[in-house]
């Protein structure tokens, strides 16, 4: 039970009002820091619930350890591995005294002054929820990228969730503070056991309780992503197909949770979004996977989006999202899968070729002909999954890069392609970047192509490391659109070079291509950053 509290001392941000739970299993080289930022929080926070869920790696003895130097501190330890999130938060939950509860993982932080950015928008609106902006934190890079940023661009209070049914797209619940009444009077909780993907569900109960929301542009949890670990988080470890079906079925119920409260306006938004996002995602990993998995996969794919209402497919039928969902739908068996995964890319891509059906209709393939396309042709050309590969060729003076815009069913040609915008960023330093705008010709095969050279000399200047390929095109009626470069390879391309520096006397330059086809470069600078790099490619050539 909540324990006695004066109204007056709500509206303080200052006073002791806030409970973090804190959950972790197996986690000590990371629970005493999650931890710490949680009680380094300052007098808002009253009690840090820590749960363990039954650790063999000595996390609960760490945390008895801290609690007996720090009274803000109870520990909860359960008697058996839960094998999910749900219980110990749960269990967390259960333990709070406070008027307002927020949650955190053992292995992510609270940035300094999250929780009196959050406490104060929740009292001054009297909100039973505030949200602030998660950033993931790749490590060990560094990397920060925010998520959902629309949403937390400025400060809002919403009467009700619905107001804003963009809300569905961040099932995150550990960005947000609640008022701990709110959830007890509604039996919010998460699923218990082991259920991944289990804050999409709470979240969906929460929205369905229509609550008054605040919203700040503040960082308020930093969700650290560690793809090298031993163990990879739920959200990381997607090599199996069962991985697939836990966020299927985490994405229905909390579809039916929305629809059985009568949001249905939320509800919709939430069949969107795991079109846009969920299905995007597995549908770009997918051609890294087995014959196996890729058939297990397509299957229940098909089974899952034949519950879909046929207007949840026909809005705008030839967004990326629901285009896949449509090819899924229309093919018994796997198929295109290169082809998927572009369009799956942010920003999508529509590659070659490009089929008509008999009646000339703008179709998917050759072999589903019936699955129509025409919507392409009204499509604004700003949202069109446009198509540029790109080349890198060595050249004595640097790289010359050759970037190609292929045409989508007249569409390009009628907007009027006139300048590629070529930018490089650095991507662990968001500042550094170079940019050029180069003209776009007409070639003879009826694509258009813009070229430029590369000076590594002045990319080794703003920083070593990785720099990634961002495009723009610009068409004559001043509308432009962001597009990706798919990295070709071939005879001459994508070619290891060492280019003489003004600075640096040397720089390797190494392009490659991403995760996602695109086009990147590794570059290292002077003979102590060449050298590794060369013996290290010496040695792999020898063994």
């Amino acid at each position: 039970m909540n324990s006695p509290y004066h109204p007056e001392d709500v509206m303080r941000p200052d006073h002791p009002q806030v409970a973090v739970v804190v959950i972790g299993h197996d986690d000590a080289a990371h629970v005493t820091d999650a931890v710490r930022s949680a009680l380094g929080q300052g007098p808002a926070v009253r009690e840090v619930v820590a749960v363990d869920d039954c650790s063999t790696d000595g996390s609960g003895d760490l945390l008895d350890r801290l609690a007996k130097g720090e009274p803000r501190l109870r520990v909860v330890r359960l008697p058996v591995n839960s094998g999910g999130c749900g219980t110990p938060r749960n269990a967390g939950l259960s333990a709070v005294t406070s008027p307002y509860v927020m949650f955190l993982d053992s292995d992510d932080v609270l940035p300094p002054g999250a929780v009196d950015a959050l406490l104060t928008a929740a009292t001054g609106a009297d909100a039973q929820v505030a949200g602030g902006l998660c950033v993931r934190r790749e490590l060990p890079s560094g990397t920060e990228v925010p998520w959902e940023p629309a949403l937390y661009a400025a400060p809002a209070v919403l009467a009700r969730p619905a107001l804003r049914p963009r809300l569905v797209h961040d099932t995150l619940c550990v960005n947000k503070l609640y008022a701990t009444a709110f959830l007890r009077a509604h039996g919010i909780r998460f699923p218990d056991g082991r259920f991944p993907y289990e804050d999409v569900v709470f979240t969906a109960r929460v929205w369905a309780a229509a609550p008054r929301v605040a919203l700040v542009p503040d960082p308020v949890y930093v969700w650290h992503v560690r793809r090298s670990a031993r163990r990879l988080s739920i959200s990381l470890d997607r090599a199996g197909v069962d991985n697939w079906r836990a966020r299927t079925r985490a994405c229905r119920t909390a579809h039916e949770i929305l629809l059985d409260a009568g949001q249905k306006r939320l509800a919709r938004r939430a069949r969107a979004k795991f079109l846009d996002h969920d299905l995007r995602m597995y549908a770009r990993e997918l051609p890294l996977h087995d014959e196996e998995y890729r058939r297990e996969w397509w299957a229940h794919t098909r089974a899952f989006l034949a519950e879909y209402d046929a207007a949840d497919l026909a809005r705008d039928p030839v967004a990326p999202g629901r285009l896949i969902g449509r090819v899924v739908l229309a093919s018994p068996e796997p198929c295109d899968l290169p082809r998927l995964r572009e369009l799956a890319a942010r920003p999508a891509r529509l590659c070659p070729p490009y089929p008509r059906a008999a009646d000339g209709t703008p179709c998917w393939s050759a072999a589903l002909p019936g699955l129509t396309l025409e919507h392409l042709l009204t499509r604004p050309v700003p949202l069109l999954p446009l198509a540029v590969d790109a080349e890198l060729r060595p050249r004595a003076h640097g790289p010359r890069l050759r970037v190609r815009l292929h045409e989508l069913y007249g569409r390009v040609a009628r907007a009027g392609p006139v300048a590629a915008e070529v930018e490089w960023r650095h991507r662990d330093r968001g500042g550094a970047r170079v940019r050029r705008t180069v003209p776009l010709r007409t070639a003879a095969d009826g694509t258009w192509v813009a070229e430029t050279t590369v000076r590594p000399d002045r990319l080794a200047t703003l920083g070593t490391g990785t720099w990634d390929l961002r495009l723009r095109v610009r068409f004559r009626d001043g509308s432009s659109r962001r597009v990706t470069a798919h990295a070709l390879a071939g005879p001459g391309l994508l070619r290891r070079c060492v280019m003489p520096g003004r600075r640096h006397g040397v720089v390797l330059v190494r392009p490659y291509a991403t995760h996602s086809g695109a086009l990147a470069l590794r570059v290292a600078a002077g003979v102590r950053g060449v050298v590794p790099v060369l013996r290290g490619r010496l040695r792999r050539l020898l063994h």
